[in-house]
Order: C-alpha cells, then structure tokens, then sequence
C-alpha cells in the first residue's frame, strides 16, 4: 500500500517557472493563464500599489505568479493575482506569510456558482492565514470590485465612478476603479 503523499513547498519551487500554482488541500493545483482585460486590471492595481509602497515604503506592491507560503490545514500557498506584502524580505524565495491585502481577478471561466463557491473558500484561507483585506474583481458586473474585510461578513462594494480602497490594510490607499478598463477608440 502507497501512502498519499501531500505536496510541498519544495514540489512548487520545482515546476516550471511559467506555472502558477497554488497548494490546496495537499495538491499542488495549476491555475490556468488569464485574459486580455483581466491582466489589464490586475496590473492597474498593481501599479497603483507600486506607487503607494514607494511612497509610504510600508511594504512591496507582488505582481501575479509570487508565491505566499502558509501554514494552514487544508493550504499551503496562496497566489493572488495582486498582492501587498508587509514581511520579511525573502529574495529568491517564496514570500513567508500571507498579504495583508489580496486581488482575485476573475477570468473568463472564474464564473457561476461553483467559481463563486471557490472564491469564497479561498478568501476564507486568505482571512485565516492573516490577510486583511481582499477584493474579488467582477469586469463584467456592476458591482465590479466587492471588498471584504477580516472580521466583517458584507463586502463593500466599488462600482465605475469610485476610488476603491483596502483602508483595513493600506491606509490612505485608494484607486479609481475606471482605471481596472481600457478604453479604446475604434
């Protein structure tokens, strides 16, 4: 009889370096490349972070693909979309603990109840491993960004027209939420 063998931190170092993946439940899960507008607003967010840890130098802005390592049951590393980060530097390493602020920018599939159903797992994680505040990113609702904050179960909500903030996590942070869409002129 083989034992079933939970994946590690060293399984994630050792994919290749254009996986992202996540450890969940003791498997590693790839996490399948994102659209044209999706990594638009993602990388929006992470400009704007950008700016603030270099003005308040309180932490670093993390693009997609950065590895956080946790110590949870039932997860072992988290990959947002955007993150910032408050920890000890860890050069060539995996980030040692969660963000203090998480993006999750849903892509063409990241849709319907079953995809809602796993967000909400997953903040479920984020908020257990100590970050404190995460947005779940919807570019085809109203309702585009839906931040949610430790401690409280209702999500504030950030529609086209408003600065979105993470104050929980990032004080005196906020962006336009018109700058997550491209315009384009045709």
């Amino acid at each position: 009889m083989v034992a079933n063998l939970e994946a590690t931190i060293e399984d994630l170092y050792a994919l290749p370096h254009e996986q992202k993946a996540e450890i969940v439940n003791g498997e590693i899960v790839l996490m399948s490349p994102t659209g044209a507008a999706p990594s638009y607003a993602a990388s929006e967010v992470f400009v704007s972070l950008r700016e603030y840890a270099r003005r308040t130098r309180a932490g670093q802005a993390v693009t997609d693909n950065a590895a956080f390592v946790v110590n949870l049951s039932n997860c072992r590393s988290f990959s947002p979309d955007v993150g910032f980060y408050t920890g000890k530097w860890t050069g060539m390493r995996f980030f040692e603990g969660a963000p203090v602020f998480a993006v999750e920018v849903g892509s063409e599939g990241d849709y319907g109840p079953a995809a809602e159903n796993a967000v909400a797992a997953k903040r479920a994680d984020y908020f257990a491993a100590g970050t404190l505040v995460v947005w779940d990113v919807n570019l085809l609702s109203d309702d585009v960004i839906k931040s949610y904050r430790a401690g409280s179960p209702e999500p504030e909500v950030f529609r086209r027209g408003d600065a979105a903030d993470a104050e929980l996590a990032l004080p005196e942070w906020s962006m336009p939420v018109d700058d997550l869409f491209i315009e384009l002129e045709n």
